[in-house]
């Protein structure tokens, strides 16, 4: 298990350090900013939709490890899925860090984002997890019902 906690850490660092994810798209189709009051961290979340696809998103801003890794991950996890695949990932990361129990099939979904699990054990660190999951489940409910939303990070 202490083999596995560490390729996980592994993978939270790589995304910290070195996101390609972490830059700007040209003409984003969905474009919302989120914010974690607690300790500063801001992020830009951009999205280029192929009808109900998501074929590229983008993260800008700044935060901690643990906030960037988490939006790097969550985009490499969610490009190229379905809006209400993504929507289905989302609802179970969130779950996830909220310690609920997950199926085997709900782990599978997370993919990489799964390296997230432990960050249930410091309560101070899960809002940073959670900053760009629920910048873009907000914005993905904003588009779906095109009318405005509140971004409230990490109830």
């Amino acid at each position: 298990m202490d083999d596995l906690n560490e390729m996980y850490n592994d993978l939270i660092m790589e995304h910290s350090m070195n996101s390609y994810n972490k830059k700007k798209l040209e003409n984003p189709d969905i474009e919302e900013k989120g914010h974690n009051p607690n300790c500063g961290d801001e992020i830009i979340l951009e999205i280029k939709l192929d009808g109900d696809i998501i074929k590229d998103m983008a993260f800008s801003g700044h935060g901690c490890a643990i906030s960037t890794s988490s939006a790097s991950i969550m985009i490499d996890t969610l490009k190229g899925k379905t809006i209400s695949q993504a929507k289905k990932i989302i609802e179970t990361f969130i779950k996830m860090i909220k310690r609920e129990t997950l199926s085997d099939e709900e782990q599978e979904l997370l993919e990489d984002a799964i390296a997230f699990k432990n960050i249930a054990n410091m309560p101070a660190r899960t809002k940073c997890a959670l900053l760009a999951w629920h910048t873009l489940e907000d914005m993905l409910d904003k588009n779906s019902n095109n009318g405005k939303s509140n971004i409230s990070c990490c109830n």
